[in-house]
C-alpha cells in the first residue's frame, strides 16, 4: 500500500481508528474523518471535520484529502448512528428513521459518488463499507439501523458491479457485537429497559459466539485492512461476517 492514499470515515475511534492505524502501518497516507476533533487529533494522523450526514461534509471530506493528499485510492466508509434510541416500528419517530438513513446510507453513497469515478480512470480501487450482521438479520426495534446496513451491502455490491471492470473492488464487512462507544450506549439503553446491568447485557451478548466473547475492534479491522491491500484483488461485491461464528 505504499504511498496509496486512504480515507477513513469514522477514524476518530473503534473500528476506524484501528483500520486508519494498520493502513497507516502498511504504508498508505491516511486522512481520518468525524465530527469529534479531539478524538481525530489523538490519532496523530492527518484529520478534517465534517459530518458526513451531508453531502457537504462528505464533499468537504474528500476535496480535503485530495488537496492534502492525493487522489483517493483506499475509502473506507466507517462511519455511522446506532440504534439505541430507536422504537418498535409502529412506534418509531419519522425523524429518527431520516437521521439514521442520512448518516449511515446517504452519506456513503455521496462519498462514494465523489471517490469512485476517479478511481476507476485510473484503474485501482478499494472501497469498504461497514455493515452489520444486522445487515442481513434485522434487529428487534431497529428498523432504521437495520435498513440502512442492509442498504449498505446493497450499494457495495452495486458498486462492485459498476467499478469491477476497472480494477476497482467494493465490499462490505458486517461485524457482530464489538465493544465500541456506539455498542456501549445500546447496552446501557437495553440494561435500562430490562432492568439488568450493562455488563449483564454484555455478557449475554459475549454468549452469543462460539469463543463466549464480543468482538475486538482490531478484529474487524483486520480484515477491512486486507480488503483493502493487492491481495484482496479478486474479493469483490462480497459481504464478509466478522461474528466469531455466531449467527449474529
Amino acid at each position: 500500500m505504499n504511498g496509496r492514499v486512504a480515507l477513513v470515515t469514522g477514524g476518530g475511534r473503534g473500528i476506524g481508528r484501528e483500520a486508519a492505524m494498520l493502513l497507516t502501518a502498511a504504508g498508505a497516507r491516511v486522512m481520518v474523518t468525524a465530527r469529534s476533533e479531539s478524538e481525530l487529533a489523538s490519532t496523530g494522523l492527518e484529520y478534517v471535520v465534517a459530518d458526513l450526514g451531508t453531502a457537504e461534509g462528505c464533499g468537504r471530506a474528500v476535496t480535503e484529502t485530495e488537496r492534502r493528499l492525493g487522489p483517493i485510492d483506499l475509502l473506507v466508509v466507517n462511519h455511522g448512528i446506532g440504534s439505541a434510541h430507536e422504537r418498535l416500528v409502529w412506534e418509531q419517530d419519522p425523524a429518527v428513521w431520516r437521521e439514521t438513513i442520512r448518516i449511515n446510507l446517504d452519506g456513503p453513497f455521496e462519498l462514494t459518488r465523489l471517490t469512485v469515478g476517479s478511481m476507476c480512470k485510473r484503474g485501482f480501487g478499494r472501497v469498504v463499507f461497514t455493515s452489520s450482521t444486522a445487515g442481513e438479520k434485522a434487529e428487534h426495534s431497529g428498523s432504521a439501523y437495520s435498513a440502512s446496513k442492509h442498504g449498505l451491502i446493497g450499494l457495495a455490491r452495486a458498486v462492485a458491479q459498476d467499478a469491477g471492470p476497472f480494477n476497482v473492488t467494493s465490499n462490505a464487512v458486517l461485524p457482530g457485537w464489538v465493544r465500541t462507544a456506539m455498542a456501549e450506549r445500546s447496552a446501557k439503553a437495553t440494561a435500562e429497559r430490562r432492568g439488568i446491568s450493562v455488563e449483564d447485557v454484555w455478557r449475554e451478548r459475549a454468549a452469543m459466539y462460539p469463543q463466549n466473547r464480543v468482538l475486538e475492534p482490531r478484529e474487524v479491522a483486520q480484515v477491512i485492512a486486507f480488503l483493502c491491500s493487492d491481495a484482496a484483488g479478486a474479493v469483490n461485491g462480497e459481504a464478509i461476517t466478522v461474528a466469531l461464528g455466531g449467527m449474529w
